[in-house]
């Protein structure tokens, strides 16, 4: 079904119905306070979610890619407690807060998968937390390798500088040094 998902969603989200939803960068997938009735499960793209703070800047909440359920506790609330905007066109599987609700109700096994998902999504959220408490651009790129292997290719290597907390040009020090 969606074979980017980790098998824990491929599983739970298996014959459910559902829609592809399209979003272009910049779009906006929801607004703080709409109601929510869809739960948004990443297939391709980066979504973000938002908070504003009083001085107009954004916090980034979650940072959503490929395989990611995104703002995983609206399945628990009536209406977000953010924005969500796509940060490059995005594709999202969306389905049915309350159908997908249902299915966890009925289905230990469902209940099951869905809490392995977060499970493997607070690990790497402990790891992102780590990785940012050190101090270094080297440190931070080093635990960035240990967990992910080698580097992307270079077309991708801003994404590695947003996801270690340094500048692109930072980054790139560090790789040219490296030689």
């Amino acid at each position: 079904m969606i074979a980017i998902m980790s098998l824990a969603l491929n599983w739970l989200l298996e014959g459910m119905a559902g829609q592809e939803w399209r979003f272009l960068a910049g779009q906006t997938v929801f607004h703080l306070g709409n109601p929510v009735r869809h739960v948004h499960f990443v297939r391709h793209g980066i979504i973000h979610l938002l908070r504003y703070q009083s001085d107009g800047t954004a916090l980034v909440l979650q940072r959503a890619a490929q395989g990611a359920m995104l703002a995983e506790a609206s399945l628990y609330s009536d209406v977000y407690h953010c924005d969500a905007c796509a940060q490059e066109a995005a594709v999202t599987f969306a389905v049915e807060r309350d159908e997908l609700r249902n299915r966890l109700d009925s289905s230990p096994q469902a209940a099951q998968a869905l809490m392995q998902h977060f499970a493997q999504g607070l690990q790497r959220a402990r790891l992102q937390a780590e990785i940012l408490s050190l101090k270094t651009v080297k440190a931070r790129l080093n635990a960035w390798l240990v967990w992910n292997g080698q580097l992307p290719p270079k077309g991708q290597w801003r994404r590695i500088a947003s996801e270690i907390g340094v500048s692109p040009e930072a980054l790139y020090r560090e790789i040219a040094e490296r030689g």
